[in-house]
Order: structure tokens, then sequence, then C-alpha cells
């Protein structure tokens, strides 16, 4: 089993996913974006000036965090499973619960 996450499955998780990209009140960018398999993150940015606000950079802000978020969830995902393996190793006592 791999050990690692690598920036192309993070790509490739953000590639296979449906994005929305709004604005609201003007200066609020929302984005959602939902994963392959059905969940669903959310992330926000916004100017104090709508005047200084801008879609395309806040959309940017947005899928930067998201995509910092999937290295977390993935990473954790990957720690989960390679615990597993090892607890259910034969002659091993150990045991994840």
């Amino acid at each position: 089993m791999k050990n690692t996450i690598t920036r192309d499955h993070i790509d490739a998780l953000m590639a296979a996913s449906l994005v929305d990209v709004c604005t609201k009140f003007d200066k609020v960018t929302v984005v959602t974006v939902k994963l392959p398999n059905g969940f669903v993150l959310v992330e926000a940015s916004g100017a104090v000036d709508p005047a200084n606000y801008s879609e395309s950079m806040g959309a940017k802000i947005c899928l930067d965090r998201i995509a910092t978020k999937l290295w977390q969830f993935e990473g954790y995902q990957l720690s989960t499973d390679l615990a597993r393996q090892v607890a259910n190793k034969p002659g091993d006592g150990a045991a994840m619960n």
C-alpha cells in the first residue's frame, strides 16, 4: 500500500469533483465542491469594499483552502488505512478498533 498523498492525487480529486462558484452580496465568493464520493466542502472569501472584489481571486483563495482540507482528509484516511493494515497482519496481537 502506498504511504504518501501526492499533489497529483489531490489534483485528480479536484478535477473529478463538481465545483460551484458564486458571488454573494457583491463582495463575497462562495465555492462549493462536491467530491466524487458525495462529500461536500464549502469555503468563502470576501472583500471589505465591493470596489476591491474579484470573484476569480476569491475562487482561487477558496479552492486553495479546499485543496488544503483535502490534503488533511486524505492524509487521515491513508493513516487509518495503514494502521488497519498493520493491525490485521497475522501474528500481530494489536487490533485497531
